[in-house]
């Protein structure tokens, strides 16, 4: 038996931690895929972030003022929804609830209100559940670690490395349509990422970060804005593409999509928009609303029933005796 005052042996270094394994594993995986680009990612950060310096619009969520609930409100508002739509929300948004415990302590009904036209209610209720768990659980005070940010509800991958990096500056890998986009043409040669975010694509955007955590920061946003602005779904723009030399994509001649069809984004005629106008009654007054006023916003019954329910369902609507409805008080 080894003494407790025996010291350690020089040339038996204690076994790594399972994180530590862990980590070293996917660093291993994040040079691989580094090796493996055409261009070295260094040779990108640069152009990319000198094009940002010059070209990023000013919006207030990249302002110093708007803080990270200010950063994770614009989040969870900019979900498939273009940022023209969502501005005048947000604006009216952080001027009633500046912070997150204000928000808490209204209804989550007011916050459906509030969310008006932008579409995807749910998100609304989300960002109220959020708040809530803000206040409860970190003191009203939007937590700065990202598996905390995880930890709340409403809360996926996405949102929680976005809150992460450009509200705290830290070193995620942020993927959003735009970003994912970029990365697929200037690094893999195609036109359009996969339908659903891949294993393969996180490998990638992690490869593709920059060491240091303000500069990892900045690219990420800069990526982000070069999809929105420059490297856009159609009439993409490459001859103002800082990076046009180096894409993958437009060197190989810009070959067309030949994966999965894309999806399209009906909406006219859908349970979404059924579900829209039923929401729009609810929303222009505090008083519960009768069934005869929901049933005359759309002439298919079994349709308009479906809808309804959906609404109910989701936690959006809620039942009173007597057949009325309102948006949810608790």
């Amino acid at each position: 038996m080894t003494s407790i005052d025996a010291p350690l042996t020089p040339d038996a270094p204690a076994a790594a931690s399972p994180a530590s394994a862990a980590l070293e594993a996917r660093e291993a995986l994040e040079a691989d895929a580094a090796s493996a680009l055409p261009t070295p990612p260094a040779e990108l950060h640069g152009p990319v972030l000198a094009w940002f310096d010059r070209h990023a619009r000013d919006l207030p969520w990249r302002r110093p003022e708007a803080g990270a609930w200010g950063v994770m409100v614009s989040e969870f508002m900019l979900q498939q929804t273009p940022v023209v739509r969502v501005l005048p929300v947000y604006e009216q948004w952080l001027a009633r609830w500046p912070r997150p415990a204000d928000l808490a302590a209204d209804a989550p009904g007011e916050a459906v209100r509030a969310w008006g036209r932008l579409g995807y209610p749910r998100r609304a209720l989300r960002l109220h559940a959020a708040a809530v768990a803000i206040t409860e659980r970190h003191r009203g005070d939007v937590p700065s670690d990202h598996a905390q940010l995880l930890a709340l509800p409403g809360i996926g991958e996405y949102t929680a490395a976005a809150v992460a990096s450009f509200a705290y500056g830290q070193r995620h890998a942020v993927l959003d349509t735009n970003v994912r986009r970029v990365f697929a043409r200037a690094a893999t040669g195609v036109q359009y990422p996969p339908n659903a975010t891949t294993a393969a694509e996180r490998r990638l955007a992690r490869a593709l970060l920059p060491q240091d955590e303000a500069t990892a920061s900045r690219w990420a946003a800069a990526s982000m804005e070069l999809g929105a602005l420059v490297c856009t779904a159609k009439n993409e723009d490459c001859g103002r593409c800082p990076i046009s030399g180096q894409c993958a994509w437009l060197l190989s001649g810009k070959p067309a999509h030949d994966g999965p069809p894309r999806r399209g984004q009906t909406y006219a005629g859908t349970d979404r928009q059924v579900r829209g106008r039923l929401l729009a009654v609810l929303r222009d007054t505090s008083e519960p609303v009768a069934q005869a006023a929901l049933d005359a916003v759309w002439d298919e019954p079994v349709q308009r029933a479906r809808a309804l329910d959906g609404l109910v369902a989701d936690g959006l609507v809620e039942p009173l005796e007597g057949g009325y409805y309102r948006l949810p008080v608790s």
